[in-house]
């Protein structure tokens, strides 16, 4: 390797790549905005093509970038196994296993996943964090995770990683069992814009696919809108207001069964997308990742028809 590229020149590179701002990468690196733009300016000069572009007010990754982006990457994910095999063998202990997930995953099988995991006894510990897609596939690309379980990103997040399937759901609108739209016939998207509804935020994944559900229906935007990505909330506003939550068949599945929550008869169909297990391309997972992966793919396919 190029002897003047340092380790701060590709932890920098990354963080911009993956906060698409350099004062946001200044700030999850506590480093200054000028050191940010040096370093990366430095990386420019070493490799002789831009990395970024400017867009609007903000920046984006150019087509050298995300060339580089993969094998930066690799780079950064290498040292940190590396760190973790050191403390495994401190510690006589399997590999941690860090798990990124979006809220479909957590609410339906990840838990019993990770306690079919946990009793075939590797001694990893498991790490399980929660965020919006495009942070947790960000640090999957940085080693920060293992693996992330949610739905297929768009093309341009995917670079260095590989998404395996497993299912395919749809996004849904659901009510309290009380909600006054219950009782109309034949109503249309119009008629949410006399009611609180709950988004998924823009950086969420299932966002386009409802922005695009809305467009050709006609709505280019709604009066009274919160948008989260807490399904604990989602859960108790729509309990207790007529309210219209947004949100991932997956993740109300048990409440739909139940009743507690209803879904209202609009066709969502067009929404429909891939959920499954993403992690770094080209790097074989560890023996105890491969178990993890399979206990879900075990706990997925019990659960087929329920999505």
């Amino acid at each position: 390797m190029d002897a003047r590229i340092k380790f701060r020149h590709l932890q920098t590179f990354l963080e911009v790549a993956r906060q698409r701002s350099v004062g946001k990468a200044a700030d999850a690196l506590a480093i200054t905005q000028p050191a940010v733009t040096r370093t990366v300016r430095e990386l420019e000069d070493i490799l002789a093509v831009p990395l970024f572009e400017r867009e609007g007010r903000g920046i984006r990754i150019s087509h050298f970038g995300e060339i580089f982006l993969k094998h930066a990457g690799e780079s950064l994910a290498a040292v940190q196994r590396g760190m973790d095999s050191v403390a495994q063998a401190l510690k006589s202990e399997g590999p941690p296993v860090r798990i990124g997930t979006l809220p479909t995953a957590s609410a339906t099988f990840m838990p019993g996943a990770v306690a079919q995991f946990l009793a075939s006894g590797t001694g990893s510990q498991v790490t399980i964090a929660s965020g919006e897609n495009r942070a947790l596939l960000g640090s999957l690309r940085l080693g920060e995770l293992d693996l992330v379980v949610g739905r297929l990103a768009a093309p341009e997040v995917m670079t260095g990683l590989f998404f395996e399937p497993l299912y395919t759901e749809e996004v849904v609108l659901v009510v309290r069992a009380s909600h006054p739209l219950l009782a109309r016939r034949n109503f249309t998207l119009n008629a949410l814009a006399s009611f609180i509804v709950l988004m998924p935020p823009s950086g969420a994944v299932i966002r386009p696919f409802v922005d695009r559900l809305f467009l050709t229906n006609g709505i280019p935007e709604l009066p009274r809108m919160i948008e989260t990505v807490s399904d604990s909330f989602g859960r108790a506003f729509v309990a207790r207001n007529d309210a219209v939550w947004i949100i991932s068949r997956g993740v109300v599945a048990d409440e739909l069964s139940s009743g507690r929550l209803v879904a209202l008869d609009i066709d969502t169909s067009e929404t429909r997308g891939a959920v499954g297990l993403t992690t770094r391309d080209g790097i074989e997972p560890s023996a105890s990742l491969s178990l993890m992966m399979q206990a879900i793919r075990d706990h997925v396919s019990a659960r087929q028809g329920r999505f």
